[in-house]
């Protein structure tokens, strides 16, 4: 496209289950870690800021749907996720504790508008291309301001998943991060986790020339409904994996469940619980050590 150029930066709820299961997890409150993801210059100059942590506690409140019957998994569950192939990510409220695009729009000042669209996104009830688009046009982010906000506000890495990735690694399983949100803010997050970038599929931020807001990139399948759907597919079909699980949070991870697709779908609900959701995932966690605990 023409004069416009892309940036890549690189820098309880608790529930019951009352019927027989293969894998037990007790209950536990849960409480947030705050890793912070530095960004990458300085993390190459400084490389054990990759490891700092600051302790905050943050209680996730209590769930208010009541019991579901998809939290402890059932053998078939257990034996497709022990011998995946592969696994995808989503980024955010999963791998992140945060809404990439919230935060960002927040600190461009039009945080609560933008916030109430992601949650309709989410939640599946707006196609994902024009929430998207939506949210956006409400605060039409420079090059400048996504610099400055990576630098100021690093993304926030969810409790476990580096240990998690690090153990389905050790099992030679391959993990992609697949996400609605950012290359220019997933880029730093993979960095952290030992993902190639070969291994991220995400939307674009296009600027001009002056480092202007121009859109984002529509060519990239997860830009609009049903594209994590897509990439995941093709991610199975050229990689020739017999057999991959898709973990995430939102409706958009849920359509990868399919036919060609992710042969497994499991909700993480320790950031965000969207219950449509979470009904029909195949099993339903809200610490990712359940999932680490699981394949040992």
């Amino acid at each position: 496209m023409e004069g416009l150029i892309t940036a890549r930066i690189n820098p309880v709820r608790p529930y019951c289950r009352r019927h027989q299961s293969y894998f037990v997890s007790s209950y536990t409150p849960q409480v947030a870690k705050r890793v912070i993801a530095t960004p990458i210059g300085m993390m190459k100059k400084h490389p054990k800021l990759l490891h700092s942590v600051a302790a905050s506690v943050q209680p996730l409140e209590n769930s208010e749907a009541g019991c579901l019957d998809n939290t402890l998994p059932s053998k078939d569950v257990l034996e497709v996720w022990r011998n995946a192939d592969a696994v995808c990510f989503d980024v955010d409220s999963t791998v992140c504790l945060d809404e990439g695009i919230d935060e960002l729009a927040e600190f461009c000042g039009a945080g609560k508008a933008v916030a109430e669209w992601t949650a309709r996104a989410m939640g599946g009830s707006v196609p994902f291309e024009e929430a998207l688009a939506a949210r956006l046009s409400l605060f039409n982010p420079s090059l400048s301001q996504v610099h400055e906000f990576l630098q100021k506000q690093p993304p926030r890495i969810s409790p476990g998943i580096d240990e998690l990735i690090k153990k389905l690694k050790a099992k030679s399983t391959a993990v992609y991060l697949v996400s609605g949100g950012f290359r220019q803010m997933i880029n730093p997050v993979a960095s952290i986790l030992g993902i190639p970038p070969e291994n991220i599929f995400a939307n674009q931020l296009l600027f001009g020339n002056s480092g202007e807001f121009r859109g984002f990139d529509a060519n990239e399948p997860t830009s609009r409904s049903g594209g994590k759907a897509t990439a995941v597919e093709q991610i199975k079909k050229i990689r020739g994996y017999k057999s991959l699980v898709m973990v995430g949070d939102g409706a958009t991870d849920l359509e990868a469940r399919k036919p060609g697709g992710a042969d497994l779908f499991i909700c993480y609900a320790g950031v965000q619980l969207r219950d449509s959701v979470a009904a029909k995932a195949d099993w339903l966690v809200f610490r990712f050590t359940d999932l680490i605990n699981s394949l040992q």
